[in-house]
């Protein structure tokens, strides 16, 4: 059993951070939340409260969870009593290395020490510590509160029973955790969610199809059972045998190359940076990106309850 009201230290209070914070105040234990910007310190318990709303949590509920939650104005107050410590700073390797050589001059030698990023090697971010044994990564993904996943990536020198504790903090905590065993760029999650994205760029960069028929095709067919039928799972499904003979006949002709989409590139370039700019791969009204940000948060919560049930 994983005991409650240890002491979590979450440095970050932005989207992932706050996420974070809210998963572990919900499954009883204590957090403290640092961030250097004042402002989104300040209102990171009304975007604790609204995301629990989204979640279903009635008000009792969500003033005891905002009860385990304390602001800290610095890094060093935040982690000083702290079990496990959580960064969710933006991902920037330096200002992450930063951050750390910070938290272990002030965090007790015990606590753990968590990377949440998406692509950073965690080797790179914790090669500095002097106790490198007690650190590894934990990639939350996007909204965290949401996204059950949370996967715990082991360094070289990442002790098991550290990586043991973690898996269970996460679990007693309502998550999905998997153990990364090796510290390889993108982990898991990503090493497969960009694998398609970079077949699904280029059929548009080949004229094969436009954007929103590769987004209709992955959401009308295969998209539809990922959520029960894992892509082995589906190979032992449909057999060994079948999968070899599509993959002989297909995966010569897939997008191979090792470097990102030209295509991609000169969207960059030219301003196109999707919802924010107003078009990317497609054009979008404000209108229009708020209701695929609001079906998103939709569906992910009657999926958790679809799939508890």
């Amino acid at each position: 059993m994983v005991p409650k009201k240890q002491q979590m230290a979450v440095i970050g209070a932005g989207l992932m951070g706050h996420g974070i914070a809210l998963t572990l105040a919900r499954a009883g234990q204590y957090v403290t939340i640092s961030d250097p910007h004042a402002e989104t310190l300040k209102s990171a318990p009304k975007r604790i409260s609204d995301s629990l709303k989204v979640l279903g949590a009635d008000e009792a509920k969500i003033a005891r969870a905002l009860k385990m939650i304390e602001l800290c104005s610095s890094i060093g107050s935040a982690v000083r009593n702290a079990d496990f410590v959580f960064e969710a700073a933006p991902e920037k390797l330096d200002l992450k290395r930063q951050i750390f050589a910070e938290v272990e001059e002030h965090a007790p030698d015990h606590a753990v020490l968590a990377s949440n990023t998406s692509v950073i090697q965690i080797t790179r971010i914790m090669e500095g510590l002097k106790l490198r044994e007690r650190a590894l990564g934990t990639h939350w993904w996007n909204p965290p509160h949401l996204i059950p996943l949370v996967e715990v990536i082991k360094t070289e020198w990442t002790d098991g029973d550290v990586a043991r504790r973690m898996y269970a903090l996460l679990e007693s905590a309502g998550k999905t955790p998997v153990i990364v065993e090796k510290d390889v760029p993108g982990f898991i999650g990503n090493r497969l969610q960009h694998a398609l994205w970079r077949e699904a760029v280029s059929l548009v960069e080949r004229g094969i199809c436009d954007a929103e028929a590769v987004d209709t095709v992955v959401k009308s067919c295969f998209g539809r059972r990922l959520a029960v039928l894992g892509p082995l799972e589906n190979a032992d499904l449909v057999g060994t045998d079948l999968t070899l003979d599509i993959h002989e006949n297909v995966l010569f002709d897939l997008e191979s190359r090792q470097g990102p989409s030209p295509y991609l590139e000169q969207l960059v370039r030219d301003g196109k940076l999707g919802m924010k700019t107003g078009e990317g791969f497609r054009k979008w009204t404000e209108t229009e990106a708020n209701e695929v940000r609001a079906r998103v948060a939709r569906h992910l919560t009657r999926l958790e309850g679809i799939l508890d049930d």
